[in-house]
């Protein structure tokens, strides 16, 4: 365990320890770190002979769905399920599972996005963490739990994903010495990143080639837009899932250090991810419209129609880049 999170890990430890009966839960629509985050804690605690219950709004990626013990993950939109507690993975308000039930319960808050609202009764944020996996890998360190090959896989997928295959910050020497200890635990990380990233379906090669078609260039071409509907998927014979890391596409070109991906959510409604290089601030960019995140990965919603939204986006990134230079 690092020193830099030594002290909170072991706090976060011991409230668990304590407890019999928990419930994990994360963001809505979970990426692979909230997947990977869970499922890690969940196998330690079930190491030390605890109850615990794995609840979400939203499914799990199909990418991610073979990892072992996803089928535990109880989907829902509202519960009365009662523990000890209730663990908060990957989130910054305790509104962001979006599950109705929650409120009454002991809340344990584990978190690296900026602007965490230290809503717990027991909080551990930390932003110099790559991933929340890397904060659940220093619990279960502190609960003295050994990594097995199933908790050192979620633990792998949790990284791997929240770093873009260790491409994106914030990487430390922590990060792969986490990743050191997944590979002696028999991990074949090779394999499991071929199950992480190229897992998809053919209808994700057609989209990818509608989207970047249709791709939008500005600021010197540092600037990417890209944008789908549900009539964009169903003519690819994508689905959802399939769209799940193709916002970094375009930062492969030298060129571009900013993107934002827009989703169609309704009529005049849109959820937007942002990614950008270096010193590119797109999570400032993403609270201007009361969403969050990182540095350079970040989302929010907005409302308008599409060339509105648009233009927007083109003039708050356009400041982005200006600042950055």
């Amino acid at each position: 365990m690092n020193g830099r999170a030594g002290g909170q890990a072991v706090t976060v430890a011991e409230a668990l320890r304590v407890r019999r009966s928990f419930i994990l839960t994360s963001h809505a629509r979970p990426d692979g770190d909230a997947v990977g985050s869970q499922l890690a804690l969940a196998f330690a605690l079930d190491a030390l002979g605890k109850s615990v219950r794995l609840i979400n709004r939203d499914p799990v990626p199909a990418p991610y769905a073979g990892f072992p013990g996803t089928a535990r993950l109880e989907i829902t939109p509202r519960t009365s399920a009662t523990a000890d507690a209730l663990v908060f993975l990957e989130c910054s308000s305790r509104d962001r599972p979006e599950v109705a039930g929650f409120d009454s319960l002991f809340a344990v808050n584990v978190d690296h996005h900026a602007g965490n609202e230290m809503y717990g009764d027991v909080n551990w944020f930390d932003e110099s963490a790559a991933a929340c996996g890397e904060m659940v890998a220093d619990i279960i360190d502190a609960l003295g739990v050994a990594w097995t090959r199933e908790i050192a896989s979620h633990l792998y997928l949790a990284i791997a994903t929240d770093t873009g295959g260790f491409r994106y910050g914030p990487i430390s020497a922590r990060t792969f010495d986490l990743a050191r200890r997944i590979a002696l635990a028999g991990v074949d990380t090779a394999a499991l990143s071929r199950e992480i990233f190229d897992s998809f379906g053919v209808g994700r090669v057609r989209l990818t080639g509608a989207m970047l078609s249709q791709m939008e260039l500005h600021h010197d071409n540092r600037l990417a837009l890209l944008a789908y509907d549900d009539a964009l998927l169903t003519a690819s014979g994508a689905t959802v899932d399939d769209t799940e890391g193709l916002v970094n596409l375009p930062l492969g070109a030298r060129d571009v250090v900013v993107v934002a991906l827009i989703k169609a959510q309704g009529r005049d409604q849109y959820r937007v991810s942002f990614r950008s290089k270096g010193d590119v601030d797109v999570r400032a960019v993403a609270t201007a419209w009361h969403g969050g995140g990182h540095r350079n990965a970040a989302g929010c919603s907005m409302t308008g129609p599409l060339p509105d939204v648009k233009r927007a986006l083109v003039d708050a990134l356009g400041r982005a880049l200006a600042d950055s230079t």
